[in-house]
């Protein structure tokens, strides 16, 4: 049955069951366990704040979530960030509804486009004498 996001409660279910999703995914699962290597007894709590944060406002999350991507810039890839949009969003529509439920999607899309952005201007700059552009 689907419900509202309203408590700490839905976005612990909301979190558990997307990096289910992603531990599953031959694409995805790769990137988390092998490459970056992901201690998922840390990351779960800490996406747990980033995302009540986001859809209940709470001030608990303390990070820099594109650092992490960053390190892992020459293993994401455009099929990556879809990949992991399309995961969320399926998460979302089987398990929640409402507005937080629709303010998870876009804002899980809107924090893609900008982590592919970075990542590919890095890419990009990767070669450049101006260590500023490397700090986006």
């Amino acid at each position: 049955m689907k419900k509202e996001i309203e408590e700490i409660g839905d976005i612990e279910r909301l979190v558990s069951l997307f990096y289910d999703k992603v531990n599953q995914d031959n694409l995805l699962s790769e990137v988390f366990n092998a490459h970056a290597k992901t201690n998922w007894e840390s990351h779960l709590p800490k996406m747990v704040q980033f995302w009540s944060g986001i859809l209940l406002d709470t001030s608990e999350y303390r990070g820099k979530p594109f650092d992490a991507h960053a390190k892992q810039s020459d293993h994401i890839s455009p099929e990556h960030f879809k990949r992991w949009i399309a995961l969320f969003r399926e998460t979302i529509s089987e398990n929640f509804e409402g507005e937080k439920a629709a303010l998870a999607i876009q804002r899980a899309e809107s924090i893609g486009a900008i982590f592919q952005y970075k990542l590919d201007f890095m890419r990009l700059n990767k070669d450049t004498t101006d260590p500023s552009l490397n700090k986006l």
